[in-house]
């Protein structure tokens, strides 16, 4: 299976590198619940999502969770480039929220293409300054913007139009980088108004007009 045009970025590839990146990378199929990487760890390859889902994830020294980003298809993770650029170990963990399909780029290949290739260069540059993005976004979240009209963002995001979906309090706040009893107290808040209804482990929302409101007043 030829992968690459699966990657806009890697479609100008020379005809050599792209043959030598196709016979030395390796397609990996791994289950949900998968980690992929940890703290402490070194990255031996870069992986390139095919299909599936990845969410990347820090621990406070105080033992809280805070979800820094996700991959999705067709992107690959910042923090492994990051770490195999500078020569660093993983400062978080990555864990497959589905069953993933991914091209592993060894990191011989990974080094080898980056010095000595400029298409491959600026593909893995131009996906690494988009990601820098999207975390500034998140920090910026995180220090500015209401902890209410957050979690109405996230609960439209995570039900997927379905009205209803299945996340902890604990969860919903490792998604929001804020404290449990922060968002236990804004669903209390948002069932009071009748916008929601929470059971063990659910949200329904039953009134996502008003979440969605609510969201777009940021």
């Amino acid at each position: 299976m030829d992968w690459i045009d699966r990657f806009a970025g890697l479609s100008s590839l020379e005809p050599r590198v792209r043959e030598r990146l196709v016979a030395q990378s390796q397609i990996v199929h791994l289950p949900l619940g998968t980690v992929l990487f940890g703290p402490g760890k070194s990255p031996e390859n870069l992986l390139l999502l095919l299909e599936g889902t990845v969410r990347v994830q820090q621990t406070t020294e105080g033992g809280r969770e805070i979800v820094l980003y996700r991959v999705h298809a067709g992107e690959s993770c910042v923090l492994t480039t990051a770490c195999l650029l500078a020569y660093e170990d993983y400062s978080a963990e990555g864990i497959a929220e589905t069953e993933v399909e991914a091209v592993a780029i060894p990191r011989r290949v990974f080094d080898d293409l980056v010095a000595n290739s400029q298409s491959f260069r600026t593909f893995v540059f131009s996906a690494y300054s988009r990601r820098i993005t999207d975390l500034f976004h998140v920090i910026e979240e995180i220090a500015f913007q209401k902890v209410d009209i957050r979690l109405a963002q996230k609960l439209l995001e995570l039900s997927k139009g379905a009205g209803r979906l299945k996340a902890t309090h604990a969860q919903l706040a490792a998604e929001l980088g804020t404290a449990r009893e922060v968002i236990s107290r804004q669903l209390q808040e948002f069932q009071r108004r009748g916008w929601v209804e929470t059971a063990r482990g659910e949200v329904t929302l039953v009134n996502p007009a008003a979440l969605r409101n609510l969201s777009e007043a940021a």
